[in-house]
């Protein structure tokens, strides 16, 4: 402990800025909560800002436009690209799927390559070439965790083409995946797939600002497929998110099941683009926590896990990536694999088939 009323003492000095640290978190978190909400209602909020979604689709619309008209210019690089990503802002599962995919790709006998636009890095240069222990700082937090649990190249770079090339030249990859490049029509495609959260779904079904869609919702019927995260409706292949084991934070290799934590509270914790799904997950597992949701890509800091007691944390995979290099941080992280439908998979090898015979 220390006294904050001692600025002049070196332990009152940190206190009081992990105390401002935390104060301008919880602020952070509290505004990106807030505008959330007004996404998915036809409110006041909502109403007010219509006339700058408008204009926000005019912009996408002239933009797309200029693309089919050649005017902008595609690229495509020697080698299939597939585009996995959502028309919403916030969390779909889509990470998990790419992992899935991923690995599919290779039991098919391809040597796939996924592109990340390494958002929230911080490197001086790009590309990057992401290994498992890249610093999640300079690349980001999910190509780190792709890195780790895809099994293949990854390379994280803002210029999707210049990544997807540097896959195939220096990475002998014979097939893309663009993780989260739906609306970075630079890159040609020849398959893309939109995740769709089945709870939350589209929202209001307004454009930025005033709803949560990144394009309108009439993109949905030039994608090859939709996957829906939950229950699946006409024309889309639900997607399941199954938790495996827990794996202790400091040391990985230590595992635990769900059983490991009941009768005892649990603080969980969660900077991803949905919190509550996590939070129901691990209360459908039958444990009791308290919620701590975090914006998406938070930089967790030691100040967000000062709870005051000690009760175990709780994490997803992706913050663990940021949070294991953090001192005197402790808890568990719970791994998830996506299980999409098997009619999805058949989806993914016929046109596999198809691209092989050319």
């Amino acid at each position: 402990g220390c006294d904050r009323r001692r600025p002049q003492d070196a332990d009152g000095m940190a206190c009081q800025v992990f105390g401002d640290l935390s104060e301008a978190a919880r602020l952070s978190r509290a505004f990106v909560r807030g505008i959330e909400r007004h996404w998915y209602r036809d409110g006041f909020v909502s109403r007010l800002l219509l006339p700058l979604s408008w204009l926000y689709c005019l912009l996408v619309l002239l933009r797309r436009a200029l693309y089919r008209l050649g005017v902008l210019r595609r690229v495509r690089v020697p080698a299939p690209v597939i585009v996995v990503g959502n028309l919403t802002v916030g969390g779909s599962g889509k990470t998990p799927l790419v992992i899935w995919l991923a690995k599919f790709l290779r039991d098919a006998g391809y040597r796939p390559g996924i592109v990340t636009r390494g958002y929230g890095g911080r490197a001086a240069s790009w590309p990057q070439d992401v290994q498992p222990d890249s610093d999640p700082e300079a690349v980001g937090d999910e190509p780190v965790l792709l890195a780790r649990e895809a099994g293949c190249p990854v390379v994280a770079d803002p210029d999707r083409v210049r990544a997807a090339e540097r896959l195939v030249h220096r990475h002998g990859c014979n097939l893309i995946v663009s993780d989260d490049g739906l609306q970075h029509y630079r890159l040609a495609r020849d398959f893309e797939i939109a995740v769709i959260d089945g709870a939350r779904r589209f929202g209001n079904g307004r454009c930025l600002p005033a709803g949560p869609l990144r394009e309108p919702l009439r993109r949905l019927d030039e994608v090859q497929a939709r996957v829906v995260l939950g229950e699946a409706g006409a024309g889309e292949w639900s997607l399941a998110l199954e938790a495996h084991q827990f794996h202790r934070l400091e040391a990985p290799e230590v595992t635990a099941s769900a059983d490991r934590f009941y009768g005892q509270p649990l603080h969980a914790v969660a900077g991803i683009g949905h919190p509550a799904r996590f939070f129901g997950q691990l209360r459908g597992l039958g444990l009791e926590i308290v919620e701590h949701p975090f914006p998406d890509h938070h930089r967790f800091r030691e100040a967000d896990f000062a709870f005051g007691d000690a009760h175990d944390v709780i994490m997803t995979a992706k913050d663990a990536v940021k949070c294991e290099r953090l001192a005197g941080v402790t808890g568990w992280y719970l791994a998830v694999a996506a299980r999409p439908d098997p009619g999805f998979a058949d989806l993914m090898q016929h046109w596999l088939k198809e691209q092989a015979r050319g």
